[in-house]
């Protein structure tokens, strides 16, 4: 029997060599592909979303009016906006709105989230009973709610047909009152938002942690406060930022309630800027007051989008 003869390390086999498959590297395709499908998201932020903000900067620098114009003028419109007792008011509301309107929507939140958490019965109705306000418009919302706070059709005559006859709920008429009304239906609209993202912060948790709880001792309370809340971080950050992003748009809920009334006691930004861009056509002061508002966004997510960027850097570390 021969034995089979294997060529020597290094020699080369006889015989035809095989030629080696030309093809592209497959991450070189890929990374073509992906900048490709991201093309017209590309061009999309750099010619609608940065070329508009530059346009913008551009004509609040400007003497516009029902038109652009090409003149400089410096910071004479953000001196103006400044000086203007209308847009002062409406950054005092938008203060007293945001605050009460993130404080309250967080808490109503993080309660509603603990409460589902629990395992109760129809789980899956409740999500989508304090869910679904969320999906609906802030102009349906402030439709319904200026129903809803009517004094002569709403609460108030409710309350007065059922027998208390000096009831009053007329806050949506109340100047020191009526921003609270704006509150109280966004509030309505936006908590089950911030109910889903806890939920999802609550079902992440282990279970493990719950039992040493109870062989401690500790008090269900003091778990959440000390330690769950903690846990939360992420989703409470996400909450919010959607939260503050709507603060700063806020303006269809207003349309629809109350107008900017009375007066100008529920009047933001928003409605500012759209009643000097199309009412008053003054296009250079709404500029100057859109790019205040950006500064301010800014100014106030810049910070956390980088303190968070650091903590998942550490994490990534440790």
């Amino acid at each position: 029997m021969h034995a089979l003869k294997l060529p020597a390390e290094g020699s080369k086999p006889h015989g035809k060599s095989q030629p080696r498959p030309r093809h592209k590297p497959l991450n070189r395709r890929f990374s073509l592909a992906v900048w490709l499908a991201l093309l017209p998201m590309l061009l999309t932020v750099v010619f609608t979303y940065l070329g508009t903000m530059v346009w913008t900067a551009r004509v609040s620098l400007s003497n516009s009016h029902t038109f652009p114009s090409n003149d400089f003028a410096g910071l004479t419109q953000y001196v103006r906006l400044f000086q203007n007792d209308r847009w002062l008011v409406s950054l005092q509301h938008i203060v007293i709105y945001g605050a009460c309107f993130i404080i309250a929507c967080m808490v109503i939140g993080l309660l509603l989230a603990i409460f589902i958490d629990q395992r109760v019965v129809a789980e899956g109705a409740l999500r989508t009973v304090f869910l679904y306000p969320y999906a609906m418009s802030f102009v349906a919302t402030g439709l319904v709610w200026q129903w809803i706070l009517n004094p002569a059709l709403g609460a108030q005559q409710v309350l007065r047909n059922i027998g208390f006859a000096h009831a009053r709920f007329d806050w949506i008429v109340d100047q020191d009152w009526v921003i609270y009304t704006i509150v109280i239906a966004t509030v309505w609209q936006a908590s089950g938002l911030v109910m889903a993202l806890m939920l999802a912060g609550l079902r992440g948790i282990d279970e493990e942690l719950w039992k040493a709880a109870r062989i401690d001792g500790i008090p269900r309370w003091r778990v959440y406060a000390s330690i769950v809340v903690p846990m939360l971080g992420p989703s409470i950050s996400t909450a919010f930022v959607l939260l503050f992003v709507m603060v700063v748009k806020l303006y269809d809920a207003v349309v629809a309630m109350t107008q900017g009334g009375p007066g100008t006691a529920s009047e933001v930004p928003a409605k500012f800027i759209m009643d000097y861009l199309f009412g008053r056509a003054n296009i250079g002061l709404a500029s100057a007051a859109s790019i205040v508002l950006l500064a301010t966004v800014l100014a106030v997510l810049a910070p956390f989008f980088y303190a968070r960027s650091r903590a998942a850097l550490r994490g990534e570390r440790g």
